[in-house]
């Protein structure tokens, strides 16, 4: 079982206030797993944290890191502008783009952040729209495949992201010349892990590459920032993330490379979105109708436009039946939306206890590329965001769309 962080009381008393469908997160969850996280790498003096707007983008959400001292990731012109609202600056911003375009060069120069360069043919494009700034990171391809469990992760030679290793020699010499005086390099080898020793391994190659890079440039990095994503655990029989095992197998790494290399202090930095916000957000909604043909459906008051990852990445997500949490799981059913498209499906054939119209359901680790994979198609409206505060209260952080939203961009 997997609990949630309200009583069905409390449940009905926020639903009567904000209707379903809605996501709701977990302030004080959120502000705890911060905190373990930065004492879990407090090994490392530079340690920073870059919450990935991508995967949660509100504003009350980022405000929370903010608060708790960690930095934001952005990469899109757009992202930035949220970071500006939420008055990010300067080295608080990672900016991770690809494709980029001068306007984005532009405001991220403008607002001092770490631009993290995808292509280095693209300094000479970022200097002329914006100028080489002082310190500049660059995303690294490893060339290589990055395996896990005998099934191929991560085929860089296929990736559209980063530089070769080459490319990063002759880019680093380059910029040094145009007056950069920080380097930081960008490494990302897959997310959704959560084996302590993967991490370790894959950190070692990283760790190699920056001794390569001071070989061949004379170029100390200043920082490198790991960005692959770690896992959570979705299924309610596995174990919670072990992050102090997954820091201390980084730490192992780093002492094995960058440590007897003497190139040490290298500060580390990080870019988690579904770690930092997935297990303390939750999907809420109410069944509306229940439909027998030759299986047993359960039509919900939400599509998957609003909660599309059980059908974009089949993820299994639990399910907690209000109200009903220890009864038996004597019924199968399949939990879908309104969508005229026959796979917009929250669950296939999954056990639940009995369930009647009016009942709610409430989906766990919600809480990263949920919202922000949401969409319009069918005429389907987003929902609203709540967020349960450290002192028990609840407030509306993100209203649900109105039609008059899904109107007032067309011209007619």
């Amino acid at each position: 079982m997997k609990n949630v962080p309200f009583s069905y009381d409390k449940l009905k008393d926020i639903v009567a206030e904000f209707p379903t469908p809605f996501y709701i997160y977990d302030e004080k969850a959120i502000r705890e797993n911060v905190r373990n996280l930065k004492k879990a790498f407090s090994w490392n003096e530079g340690y920073h944290e870059y919450f990935a707007v991508k995967s949660t983008p509100n504003p009350s959400i980022l405000k929370i890191f903010k608060e708790e001292g960690c930095g934001i990731d952005c990469a899109s012109l757009t992202e930035l502008m949220l970071a500006d609202l939420c008055e990010f600056s300067k080295e608080d911003i990672m900016f991770t783009s690809n494709v980029t375009t001068s306007e984005e060069y532009i405001l991220a120069k403008k607002l001092g952040s770490i631009i993290n360069l995808d292509d280095t043919s693209h300094i000479n494009f970022l200097n002329n729209c914006a100028g080489i700034p002082e310190t500049i990171c660059c995303r690294l391809n490893l060339g290589e495949e990055i395996i896990d469990q005998d099934k191929v992760v991560i085929n860089f030679k296929n990736s559209k992201f980063g530089s070769t290793k080459e490319q990063i020699y002759e880019g680093f010499k380059y910029l040094q010349k145009l007056g950069v005086k920080h380097f930081g390099i960008h490494a990302q080898f897959g997310a959704h892990k959560r084996n302590p020793e993967y991490f370790g391994n894959n950190s070692r190659k990283v760790f190699k590459y920056l001794i390569d890079l001071y070989n061949n440039t004379g170029i100390k990095v200043d920082f490198i920032n790991l960005a692959g994503g770690i896992g959570i655990s979705y299924l309610p029989e596995d174990s919670p993330t072990d992050i102090e095992a997954i820091s201390n197998c980084i730490k192992k790494a780093y002492e094995e490379t960058i440590v007897d290399a003497g190139l040490s202090p290298i500060s580390l930095f990080t870019e988690f979105g579904i770690y930092m916000t997935g297990p303390y957000g939750y999907f809420v909604s109410s069944v509306l109708h229940a439909k027998r043909t030759y299986k047993n459906f359960l039509g919900i008051d939400a599509s998957t436009n609003s909660f599309m990852s059980p059908l974009r990445y089949s993820n299994y997500y639990h399910i907690s039946v209000m109200g009903n949490e220890n009864d038996e799981l004597d019924h199968v059913y399949d939990i879908t939306g309104a969508l005229c498209e026959d796979r917009d499906r929250f669950a296939i054939d999954r056990r639940l206890p009995c369930i009647k119209e009016g009942n709610i359901l409430i989906f766990h680790d919600a809480g990263a590329y949920t919202y922000s994979h949401s969409h319009n198609f069918n005429g389907k409206l987003r929902p609203a965001e709540l967020l349960l505060c450290t002192d028990g209260s609840v407030k509306m952080i993100r209203r649900a769309e109105t039609p008059e939203d899904y109107f007032a961009t067309l011209k007619f």
